[in-house]
């Protein structure tokens, strides 16, 4: 008989309805942690003096052997992973035993701190692999300094610029993404144990033991909110979907710079593939892939943010579908971080191609305009007018040129204030605009050096935080486990 269900119901749902309701195969993802959080909370009960030290240690003997079982040992005829667990405990150590761990607690609090224990570690895998993203992207950058590229606005040819620049802008913004889910992380490492069904418990429980054993940085104050909130879930996968937008904008340019229209790269063989019928093809489909997956992230973040809104408080079963699109959101942004390290730490750079095409579109027209300003002194949009006005003709500047123009419009030779044909072969060449670009932000190579240095800084802040992370974790888990040795 079903254990939860023998006193209050008579009828066993049919196998349409356990499949229906059934969480077993999302609770795969926390069957090490419900083992963690059952051990945390027999701790504390046998401390509190709510059960024997005897049955504590029964228990604990069970819950070790079950996590050596594994979840496929489970009875699965049971809607969830807890109270399977709990039906093998009493099978194996009796009720009178077994029976005594769920006390003053309830699967809602049980359920959310194991929701809470695993997203907690794959956050920090996920900062883990966004750091060597991040490193891979610098390591790039720092070969290209001098890499002249085409920079674009409206996906038009705009101003030059360097590899270097680009890839860094790439690195700026997953940095972002790794304090966003830093943040996240903060958020996540709070303790809902104790708060039960969610009015707490009459049971004399010390959460704040939970706390210290489980690594929790605190525990949830009001109990109410402990057990209904999926916050945490909602902001993580939120920064999921920014990491995914940032990724899919890298994937963008990688897809289109490896094209026959551009050219500029050529991807690895390991993250191409080639057509099933033309035998010339190489395509891009793991940065089409990555590209597209932002829209799974995406949709699990409008799913989780749908089937929390509006909920009464406190805990309502609709949360239990909120989880498996937490996983498929985690699983997918990890797997695109390391799709796109792959990526740029093993493309072919053609630097040939990209230096050939600044060399079309007038790319160094804002570099003129600047020129004159800085040499004759007349205003920025005056300059912008004669410059735009020789970009209409399609001819390639020179002074006699651009005396006519000003001679229209301003009634004035550029010449006459001083503007020399050197002044202008230099501001036309895509070498000299980058070089002089060299204040903070910009693409000179001086500059981008810079860049690098100050990422490397922020990059051992973030290694550090992370060692911090997953110290208070491991000593939280050594206390767990000689906790639990003293009833060995």
């Amino acid at each position: 008989m079903n254990i939860l269900r023998r006193g209050r119901l008579q009828v066993a749902p049919d196998e349409d309805i356990m499949r229906f309701t059934s969480s077993m195969e999302a609770d795969k993802r926390i069957f090490d942690a419900d083992i963690q959080v059952d051990k945390a909370h027999v701790v504390m009960l046998k401390e509190q003096d709510i059960i024997k030290e005897n049955e504590c240690c029964a228990i604990l003997s069970g819950l070790d052997r079950i996590q050596k079982e594994g979840i496929s040992a489970l009875d699965t005829s049971y809607e969830d992973v807890h109270i399977a667990l709990e039906a093998r405990l009493i099978e194996m150590v009796g009720e009178d035993t077994g029976g005594r761990m769920h006390s003053g607690r309830s699967r809602n609090d049980e359920v959310a701190t194991c929701i809470r224990l695993t997203l907690r570690t794959e956050l920090l895998f996920l900062m883990e692999e966004a750091k060597d993203l991040v490193g891979t992207l610098i390591k790039t950058a720092g070969k290209h300094h001098e890499t002249i590229m085409p920079g674009y606005t409206h996906t038009q040819h705009a101003q030059p610029t360097t590899l270097s620049h680009n890839l860094l802008a790439h690195a700026n913004a997953i940095l972002r993404d790794i304090e966003r889910i830093k943040a996240a992380y903060k958020n996540t490492n709070q303790n809902p144990l104790g708060a039960a069904a969610f009015a707490s418990t009459g049971f004399p429980i010390n959460r704040k033991k939970t706390t210290e054993l489980l690594g929790f940085d605190s525990a949830i104050e009001n109990s109410m909110d402990a057990v209904s909130t999926r916050d945490f879930m909602i902001e993580s996968i939120s920064c999921f979907s920014n990491m995914m937008t940032n990724l899919g904008r890298m994937a963008e340019e990688l897809i289109l710079w490896s094209s026959s229209e551009f050219g500029f790269i050529e991807l690895d063989d390991s993250y191409s593939s080639t057509s099933s019928i033309m035998p010339q093809k190489k395509n891009p489909d793991i940065a089409e892939l990555m590209r597209a997956k932002a829209g799974t992230v995406n949709g699990a973040l409008v799913s989780v943010l749908t089937i929390c809104k509006a909920l009464p408080y406190s805990y309502n079963r609709d949360l239990q579908e909120a989880t498996p699109h937490l996983w498929r959101a985690l699983d997918t942004v990890r797997a695109s971080v390391r799709m796109a390290r792959g990526m740029i730490g093993t493309m072919s750079v053609k630097k040939n191609a990209m230096i050939t095409a600044t060399n079309t579109g007038f790319m160094t027209a804002t570099e003129l305009a600047d020129v004159i300003v800085r040499t004759t002194g007349i205003p920025f949009r005056t300059a912008h007018h004669i410059v735009g006005a020789i970009a209409k003709t399609g001819l390639t500047p020179t002074l006699s040129m651009l005396d006519e123009l000003s001679s229209e419009i301003i009634h004035e030779k550029l010449s006459d204030r001083g503007l020399t044909e050197k002044a202008i072969r230099d501001a036309l060449d895509p070498v000299d605009n980058v070089r002089k670009r060299k204040v903070m932000g910009g693409p000179s190579p001086l500059e981008t050096k810079r860049q690098i240095a100050v990422i490397n800084k922020k990059m051992i802040i973030i290694e550090k935080d992370i060692g911090l992370f997953n110290k208070k974790i491991n000593e939280a888990s050594d206390k767990l486990a000689k906790a639990c040795k003293k009833c060995a």
